[in-house]
């Protein structure tokens, strides 16, 4: 029987149940829509670091919302009083490439205009997502170095969906992935790109193909070694350091993917979790005032 897309879906909708609100009164919640532009902003009550982090959520490239991604952005907010914009993308099949990072480009050029009003340092700014978004936001990246304007101060990739090419490998398809395993995976590459793992992409269409990641933000990738993704965050990883870029590569053992949505509470959850604040807290606070913690 072919593989459908929505097959997916019911583990999306568990993470969904799972997945708590940022903490009440510690953390301000609005949204933006201007235009292209659709954000999820979460700021701190009382004074703030003055760094931020654009976000971009998971769902493999065809589901999700910000929402979902509450309880990550708030706790950023919490611990590091950063301002977290959490883009509302576009999602394949309906919107293909390169609708998703088109958006997230958007809202990177939203987020430096409104810098002031939002009390954020625009040259404090890192990109991050999770899965797909943790995908885009290694294109994000590499789209602004070619750009050569405003450029982001780190890149936070959470088990990112950076390679299509593992798509086309059957191999791994009844290799008994957990959460997103890949007919899933090949689903998503196919509803975004139309066909993965074609000889020659456009550029952006999957961060791995990038054949130049020298000149690029200092990057913490975060990935589970049961995770699908494994192998192609392994290998950006060690390609990002031959380019000369710092790299942080965390792989958590008996981990499979989005293990720190589906069991929050978890000391292997919290400690995953910590890693990336510590990231953060090197790549945007270091060297400033200490934020205000709520």
């Amino acid at each position: 029987m072919p593989f459908h897309w929505r097959w997916a879906l019911p583990a999306w909708r568990l993470a969904m149940r799972l997945s708590r609100p940022p903490a009440g009164a510690a953390v301000e919640v609005s949204e933006h829509v201007d235009g292209r532009v659709a954000v999820r902003i979460y700021r701190p009550h009382g004074r703030a670091s003055g760094a931020a982090l654009l976000w971009l959520h998971g769902g493999g490239l065809m589901m999700g919302t910000p929402r979902a991604d509450d309880w990550r952005c708030g706790s950023w907010v919490r611990e590091l009083g950063l301002v977290v914009v959490s883009v509302r993308y576009r999602l394949a099949p309906g919107h293909p490439f390169p609708a998703a990072l088109d958006d997230a480009h958007r809202a990177w050029r939203w987020l430096q205009g409104a810098a002031t009003a939002l009390t954020v340092d625009p040259t404090r700014v890192a990109v991050g997502g999770a899965s797909a978004g943790g995908g885009l936001a290694a294109c994000l990246a590499q789209r602004l170095r070619d750009e050569d304007g405003a450029q982001p101060s780190a890149q936070l990739l959470v088990y990112p969906m950076l390679d299509d090419r593992t798509a086309a490998r059957r191999e791994l398809d009844d290799a008994g992935y957990l959460v997103w395993h890949n007919r899933s995976n090949r689903a998503g590459w196919a509803a975004y790109l139309g066909e993965p793992a074609r000889p020659k992409l456009p550029a952006y269409a999957a961060a791995a193909r990038c054949p130049d990641l020298g000149r690029l933000a200092p990057a913490w990738i975060g990935v589970g070694d049961l995770d699908l993704f494994l192998d192609e965050c392994r290998s950006y990883a060690q390609r990002l350091e031959r380019s000369g870029v710092p790299v942080k590569l965390l792989e958590v053992a008996g981990a499979p993917h989005g293990f720190d949505v589906l069991a929050v509470e978890t000391p292997l959850a919290r400690a995953f979790a910590a890693e990336q604040a510590a990231f953060l807290r090197e790549r945007l606070l270091a060297g400033s005032d200490p934020p205000f913690v709520v």
